[in-house]
């Protein structure tokens, strides 16, 4: 599995490795989101929780995708490594904010967005070098604008039927939308299964 914007492996259920973001670059954000009392949170290791600060996070989001821990007198200069960060905010808030400048981020949430890397291929690559595999021999699928950099011309790229047009431009073959059996139609197209 490759996770974490393409910066975490995972194999056999075992984490290979995950590569964590410019710490300075993310404190620098968080001291600006600080400053103009912006609710936000970070991620220190590879769980399925945030550290806030305080309720705000919670309290603006509502947010599911996450748990939230509630760490008093969190810094995130305490922390050796900063895998992502959350900053709770509407559009267009993201684009005053100065230190995010040099940072990956996206926004899948009207309440918040998230800092992670964003380069799937990386990832996808060290999974092909772990098995010493070619990279001809990986089919990727995407749909969205954080599946950009994983559309490369080192291996076969499915572009699903409700992608982006960038993707869809980029592709190999264009299969069904994701809720209309998109994956499966594709691999069936691509002769994938096995008899």
């Amino acid at each position: 599995m490759v996770s974490d914007g393409g910066y975490g492996v995972t194999i056999g259920g075992k984490l290979i490795g995950i590569t964590p973001l410019d710490k300075t670059k993310v404190v620098n954000l968080i001291d600006e989101c600080k400053r103009k009392n912006i609710p936000w949170g970070i991620q220190v290791n590879n769980s399925d929780t945030r550290y806030v600060p305080d309720g705000r996070f919670e309290e603006f989001t509502h947010d599911i995708y996450m748990k939230s821990k509630i760490v008093e007198g969190l810094d995130p200069e305490n922390y050796p490594e900063l895998y992502k960060a959350y900053v709770a905010c509407f559009y267009p808030t993201e684009l005053t904010l100065e230190s995010l400048d040099g940072l990956p981020w996206c926004r899948f949430h009207k309440e918040y967005f998230f800092v992670e890397p964003a380069n799937k291929a990386f990832g996808i690559k060290k999974i092909m070098d772990y098995f010493r595999a070619d990279y001809s021999d990986a089919i990727v699928f995407g749909d969205a604008m954080n599946d950009i950099t994983m559309f490369t011309d080192d291996w076969y790229k499915v572009a699903m039927g409700n992608a982006i047009p960038e993707l869809k431009a980029k592709a190999d073959f264009i299969t069904d939308n994701v809720d209309a059996d998109g994956i499966y139609n594709a691999c069936l197209k691509l002769g994938l299964f096995l008899d």
